[in-house]
């Protein structure tokens, strides 16, 4: 017995070689495991570079660009037409995100915002009545606006008419407009707005139809007097625009400071972060995480909605 059982190193080594199987399945799996990270990360890549470079989704929060943007409109923002600036790129911030989504916590952007850098690549000036998103100096949150005045204008708001180099804005003849009701459209800054038509509720919203001095047009609400009734007169710098929300009275823009939660007047091009091409879907707050809400939950009519305002003939 002692003798069968006394083996010498070279057969110890030989026999542990023969009780561990090989399992080349595991290098096989963590190949594939890897390749699958490499995809992914590419993917992200891949898709952070076409929201920096081409396009990105934009979702509206308020009532300040009503009647033409509604809260709960999805739309596309390319951001190739004037430039890039610093804004432009986008780079995911994993605290922000954690700190929204898991703790509740509101945080301004998902994003992270790199230092002032002046100037714009291949940088070309907005066209007046524009609709574009900014972000406020100092800030790291998305505003979607009009672009109103350029540099070397001088902007002036006088009872709620615009001004441009000291010549009013043509203005139409105040009209209604009835936008239903919905859980995102609760007409709550409308004063006695809120209208039935066949037992439906709508809103009705006062409009005047601004038209610039390059002819472009569109409807603005004027629900009366605001604050931002009267500015200026100011004149902007070079490498600066003006906007405004169609919302007149219901939109902090450049008529209001920054520490109104405004654009502080003028803002310089390099926040300007791309230009509204137009509306993918919209929704009307309806909906839940219960996928048979999802369709409910949509406003007919609005998808692919241009936001290029009309030109005058």
């Amino acid at each position: 017995m002692s003798e069968e059982l006394a083996l010498n190193d070279d057969q110890i080594g030989e026999t542990a070689a023969e009780a561990t199987p090989r399992q080349p399945w595991l290098a096989a799996s963590a190949k594939a495991a890897w390749r699958e990270i490499r995809g992914i990360f590419w993917l992200v890549l891949a898709v952070l570079a076409f929201h920096s470079f081409v396009a990105k989704p934009f979702y509206i929060p308020s009532e300040s660009m009503l009647p033409g943007l509604q809260v709960g409109d999805q739309l596309v923002v390319s951001k190739y037409p004037y430039g890039w600036s610093f804004i432009s790129l986008t780079i995911p911030n994993p605290v922000a995100i954690w700190k929204d989504v898991v703790l509740k916590q509101p945080q301004e952007s998902w994003g992270v915002q790199l230092p002032f850098t002046k100037g714009r690549l291949f940088g070309r000036l907005p066209e007046r009545g524009d609709v574009v998103i900014v972000t406020p100096p100092g800030r790291n949150q998305d505003y979607i606006k009009r672009v109103i005045g350029l540099p070397g204008d001088t902007i002036e708001v006088r009872d709620g008419v615009v001004l441009i180099n000291n010549v009013a804005v043509k203005r139409g003849p105040v009209h209604n407009l009835l936008v239903p009701i919905d859980a995102n459209t609760t007409c709550n800054d409308v004063p006695d707005g809120r209208r039935t038509v066949n037992g439906k509720p709508y809103c009705q919203l006062p409009l005047v139809r601004e038209t610039l001095p390059n002819g472009r047009s569109y409807e603005t609400v004027d629900l009366g007097y605001s604050d931002g009734d009267f500015y200026g007169p100011k004149k902007i710098p070079a490498d600066h625009v003006f906007l405004m929300g169609d919302n007149r009275d219901r939109s902090a823009d450049s008529r209001v400071s920054l520490a109104a939660q405004g654009l502080g007047g003028p803002v310089p091009w390099e926040y300007v972060g791309g230009r509204a091409e137009f509306i993918t879907f919209s929704k009307n707050g309806s909906a839940t995480w219960n996928p048979l809400t999802w369709r409910g939950g949509l406003r007919g009519g609005r998808a692919g909605t241009s936001l290029h305002p009309a030109r005058d003939q």
